[in-house]
């Protein structure tokens, strides 16, 4: 599942839960933590301390390297560290691929530093960029998290990507003998009062309950027990709503992978779900 984890850091105190989140996936996977500190080169850092030049924010990462490892440490959790200059989105994203690992972890709120960023630009340009999954912790919740998962949540509206992303959490829930809660929504808001909004009303339904099935059915060669749910409503509020429901440890969900950091980043459901869910959120995104 996910030995090889990559873990983004900047010392804030609202992205410990990610840390420790990350430490407990590989503990119990018997993995291992790559710690990256991005030094922003867009930030000036360099200065003169005693008549040495001195990289202000390389040492700073150095600090906050220690301080993160020395928690994985005290978890028995393998690890690594690691303090680079650059762009943190593309650095962050590079890294990943090039080192090839399983997931990108990342908090999804934070006080300081690159966290101040994480969700108005890092963190979504990351999910939409990056070929890796990546799970999307929120901080400050009241919610607990919990691993291994014995729910997961997977929304899908049958398309493509969606699809992808459901094999992985198929993936994911065979290896933690986990229940799939696989949910589809019938979106009211695009449903109005006449005879064909009433036949849009139909197919949406058989759509939504083809969409589940396929999920289903895909289950069946992992020997994973799949929980099928049909809504109707707005599918951001649904997912929601569904976490609660049943009981969701985690949720995966399907991204549209766009090269290009300037582009709008994420679709409303996906956005909405990563920046509000309790629980945190693999986004899987399909290659382009």
């Amino acid at each position: 599942m996910y030995e090889r984890i990559l873990l983004p850091v900047d010392g804030s105190t609202g992205a410990s839960e990610a840390l420790y989140h990350a430490g407990e996936i590989a503990q119990w996977a018997d993995g291992s933590v790559q710690l990256l500190y991005v030094a922003d080169t867009a930030r000036d850092s360099v200065t003169v301390v005693e008549n040495d030049v001195v990289d202000a924010l390389e040492q700073e990462g150095e600090e906050v390297i220690e301080e993160a490892a020395s928690v994985l440490e005290s978890l028995g959790v393998e690890y690594a560290t690691d303090v680079v200059q650059g762009d943190p989105v593309s650095t962050i994203v590079e890294y990943a691929d090039r080192y090839d690992y399983d997931v990108v972890v990342m908090p999804t709120q934070g006080e300081r530093g690159l966290s101040e960023q994480l969700l108005g630009s890092v963190t979504e340009k990351v999910v939409r960029l990056c070929d890796r999954p990546v799970m999307t912790v929120r901080t400050g919740t009241e919610r607990d998290l919990s691993f291994p998962y014995e729910r997961i949540l997977v929304p899908t509206d049958g398309s493509s990507a969606a699809t992808y992303a459901a094999e992985h959490a198929l993936d994911v829930a065979a290896a933690l003998d986990a229940t799939v809660h696989v949910l589809s929504v019938v979106d009211e808001s695009l449903l109005g009062l006449d005879v064909r909004s009433a036949l849009s009303e139909a197919e949406g339904e058989e759509a939504a309950e083809e969409a589940v099935e396929n999920v289903a059915l895909a289950a069946e060669s992992r020997e994973v027990e799949v929980v099928k749910h049909v809504e109707r409503g707005s599918p951001y509020e649904a997912i929601l709503d569904g976490v609660d429901e049943t009981s969701a440890d985690a949720i995966v969900m399907g991204t549209t992978g766009k090269r290009g950091v300037d582009r709008i980043l994420l679709g409303s459901v996906a956005e909405k779900t990563i920046r509000t869910s309790p629980v945190p959120v693999v986004s899987v995104t399909e290659s382009e």
